[in-house]
């Protein structure tokens, strides 16, 4: 006579066939990629360049939901409070899941509330202006700022929102020159790339694409520089920053992945983790971001994207805590 089987080993038993499944039938129905930024920039841009090959991965649907507001934050609240079941998927950076809730008090969520699923593009980020502003490289605009500071009509700065990546950036560049600025607060890049063509805001430190340096191309703004290291391809007549006196060694740039709920389980995050490095090898997905000037990194294993994630979470945290970056 058999002796009954423990209660832990039943319940463990139960619970990997109840995973295996679970990873069987997800997804059973259409997958929302939530995209924290109004339609039109080049988040919106990277959503709706994927979406597709993911649902072929996928089996369903992929419906790509814009909801800006909060540096991001209240789209990833919203995933938050959605069933941690995969089937809403956030794509985002350290600017949304980091430093949002760094900076608003009305944001309770924290980094490890989310688990990064696949990076997707490391972008360059640039320096655009209203097609007037007098300065065509750091040294310059430095010089601009320095003048509107002491006329008593500081230089705008625009970002997606307070305590978002773009508003330390001008923060930062505040304290390495002494020259005061204003920062001007968007709900995303779209709504803030209309007022600096309408000329409402003098500068916007972003990533960028095609379509803001067709903008430039076409006198409809401008580019200063680029934040990286070195020339970037879609904008090589322009110098970076790194170029000048004054703004030497102001080097950035940010990346985009796919995170879910931290307790989505491990059977659907490893089924997505497998669609989504799919679609990141994809080389027409592949072709379509960089030629909007993005680097689409190799997938990586579950175990060293969660590495990346805290060392960038470190990193982010770090830069907030020195620049005393208090929730309002």
């Amino acid at each position: 006579m058999k002796k009954p089987m423990p209660r832990l080993l039943t319940l463990i038993a139960g619970l990997v066939l109840a995973g295996s499944a679970l990873a069987q039938s997800f997804p059973s129905k259409p997958v929302t990629l939530m995209v924290p930024y109004p339609a039109g920039g080049l988040s919106d841009v990277i959503a709706r360049t994927l979406n597709t090959a993911l649902a072929k991965q996928l089996g369903q649907p992929v419906i790509v939901e814009n909801l800006g507001g909060a540096s991001g934050g209240i789209a990833a609240q919203k995933v938050l409070n959605s069933p941690a079941e995969g089937y809403m998927i956030f794509q985002g950076s350290p600017n949304e899941l980091v430093l949002a809730p760094l900076s608003n008090a009305a944001i309770k969520y924290k980094s490890e509330d989310f688990r990064l699923v696949q990076m997707i593009s490391i972008n360059p980020l640039a320096m655009f202006a209203r097609k007037d502003l007098p300065a065509n490289n750091g040294d310059e605009l430095v010089a601009y700022a320095r003048k509107t500071a002491a006329s008593g009509k500081p230089m705008t700065y625009a970002s997606v929102g307070p305590g978002s990546m773009y508003h330390l950036l001008g923060e930062h560049m505040s304290k390495l020159t002494g020259i005061e600025m204003t920062h001007v607060p968007y709900k995303g890049a779209a709504p803030a790339q209309q007022d600096l063509m309408s000329g409402a805001v003098d500068i916007f430190m972003t990533p960028y694409g095609k379509g803001p340096v067709q903008l430039a191309e076409d006198g409809k703004l401008k580019v200063v520089a680029a934040l990286s290291l070195e020339r970037q391809e879609l904008i090589k007549k322009h110098p970076t920053l790194n170029e000048s006196t004054a703004l030497k060694g102001f080097v950035f740039e940010t990346w985009s992945g796919y995170f879910v709920h931290k307790d989505t389980p491990e059977a659907v995050v490893q089924a997505l983790h497998k669609a989504l490095s799919e679609v990141a090898n994809d080389p027409a997905i592949r072709g379509a971001l960089e030629a909007q000037a993005m680097t689409v990194p190799r997938p990586q294993p579950l175990a060293a994207l969660s590495k990346v994630y805290a060392d960038n979470t470190s990193r982010y945290r770090a830069i907030a805590k020195a620049m005393n970056l208090q929730p309002q």
